[in-house]
This record gives structure tokens, C-alpha cells and sequence, in this order.
């Protein structure tokens, strides 16, 4: 009997300024089936340093935050 426990993210890109919605899975597992599981939710935006994030939200931010969403990400929070 081996607990172990298992995170999976799965994202949604939304909005003019390119949001990444990341939600994360956490579950427990024993003997390979899931005996409990809870999420946790967490919006990126693209003035966010997402070096600590996984290799494939860094590349989809990479990816979707050009200079240009970047400006106008900036411009529109000084209003």
C-alpha cells in the first residue's frame, strides 16, 4: 500500500491580452487509483515572471506574449 500524490495542469488561454488559466490537479493515489483529488486555479498574465513554471506553460507563454501584448497589457493597467 504506496501513497503517492500526482499534480497535472492543464491551461486555457482567454482574453485580448493572452491570460494563461492554469489548473492544477492534485491527487492522491494508492496502488495506482485516485482516493481523493483538489484543484487549485491560478491566472498568468504577461507582465509575470513564469520561470518557475512548467516547461510547457513557459513555452506557450513564450509563444503568446509578444512585445506588442506585452505594451498593451502594460498601457492598459496605468488607465
Amino acid at each position: 500500500m504506496a501513497l503517492t500524490k500526482v499534480e497535472k495542469d492543464d491551461y486555457e488561454v482567454r482574453g485580448v491580452y493572452k491570460h494563461i488559466n492554469v489548473r492544477t490537479k492534485v491527487s492522491i493515489m494508492e496502488d495506482g487509483e485516485e482516493l481523493s483529488y483538489k484543484y487549485h486555479r491560478r491566472v498568468l498574465s504577461p507582465d509575470m515572471d513564469v520561470s518557475e513554471e512548467s516547461n510547457e506553460i513557459k513555452a506557450l507563454a513564450s509563444a503568446l506574449w509578444t512585445d506588442d501584448i506585452k505594451k498593451a497589457w502594460s498601457d492598459s493597467l496605468i488607465k
